[in-house]
């Protein structure tokens, strides 16, 4: 893979400023449409779910409704689930998955489970398959109070009434070919930093809470994902990403020290799911499926284990 010594927008060494973040704005495209792809989607759910408005983002000259599905009997003395999905708004099977998820298992924890899905954090950065919100702003390193982010801000504020009752929260990635190509790039240079290429792990694997680890949680997410498509293998130096594998599978991360969307809920079971879409061993189906089959197992295995 070729990657220029320069990105494109700014001055090497030096941090962005307005105009710069300007620039850089002005270079992205809108290819895809939120209210088609999502919000319709969502709709057909209102038969069976409720669906809550939890905000609206002004980016870019358009209106984007926040969207979270919940159950629909909410019931107190039922533990709760969290999936979150398209934190990163290019990360397409993570939204995909929280959708099919709830369009086709959901109901079977009726009874059982509240479940409050997000299939979409980022509706400007789904149109535009971008990484950042419109203010060049990664809204996963941003789930805190006072957050830069809007996307980040509105879930931290949904959430915020849940928190320490949550059991069980699944966040949905992926790890891409343009995250070395553009994403790494584009950071290093918004940063005033050089850029210092990486590799990207070939197939699925798990983000745990370094703070407040559960392996055999994440071991049981990995063994059901494993029957749907392949688990990425640590590289010569045992990691992925920069990262100490611990697990098959796993990698940890401090994520409510970093403001990562998996810290938010205060979830006894958390984990980050990471699939490689650009992998010749996989489909977007499959990625889809790899996704939903997490959710399963974490939400099988929570409940199992309460």
């Amino acid at each position: 893979m070729q990657h220029s010594l320069f990105y494109p927008v700014g001055t090497p060494g030096q941090p962005w400023g307005e105009s710069e973040r300007a620039q850089w704005r002005a270079r992205q495209i809108r290819r895809r449409s939120h209210a088609d792809d999502v919000v319709t989607r969502v709709d057909a759910l209102r038969d069976r779910f409720d669906v809550d408005t939890y905000g609206t983002l002004d980016a870019g000259g358009r209106h984007y409704p926040l969207l979270a599905v919940r159950s629909r009997d909410w019931n107190r003395d039922l533990p709760i689930a969290v999936v979150t999905g398209g934190v990163h708004g290019y990360e397409t099977s993570g939204i995909e998955g929280a959708l099919e998820f709830v369009e086709q298992s959901a109901g079977t924890y009726a009874g059982r489970l509240n479940l409050l899905v997000v299939p979409c954090v980022s509706p400007w950065g789904y149109e535009h398959i971008q990484r950042w919100n419109i203010d060049a702003i990664d809204p996963n390193r941003s789930f805190r109070a006072g957050s830069p982010a809007r996307e980040s801000a509105a879930l931290v504020a949904l959430l915020a009434p849940l928190r320490g009752s949550v059991l069980v929260h699944v966040d949905l990635h992926e790890t891409t070919d343009s995250d070395e190509s553009e994403f790494r790039p584009a950071l290093a240079a918004r940063d005033g930093v050089a850029f210092e290429p990486g590799g990207i792990p070939d197939g699925f694997y798990l983000v745990d809470d370094s703070e407040r680890p559960q392996p055999a949680f994440q071991q049981a997410v990995i063994a059901a994902v494993e029957q749907v498509t392949h688990i990425a293998p640590a590289d010569a130096d045992g990691q992925m990403i920069g990262s100490p594998v611990v697990a098959h599978g796993v990698i940890e991360y401090p994520v409510e020290t970093l403001g990562l969307c998996a810290g938010i809920t205060g979830a006894r079971y958390v984990t980050t799911t990471e699939v490689y879409p650009d992998s010749p061993r996989t489909t977007p189906a499959e990625c889809n499926a790899a996704q939903v089959a997490s959710i399963v197992a974490a939400l099988d295995y929570a409940l199992a284990h309460r």
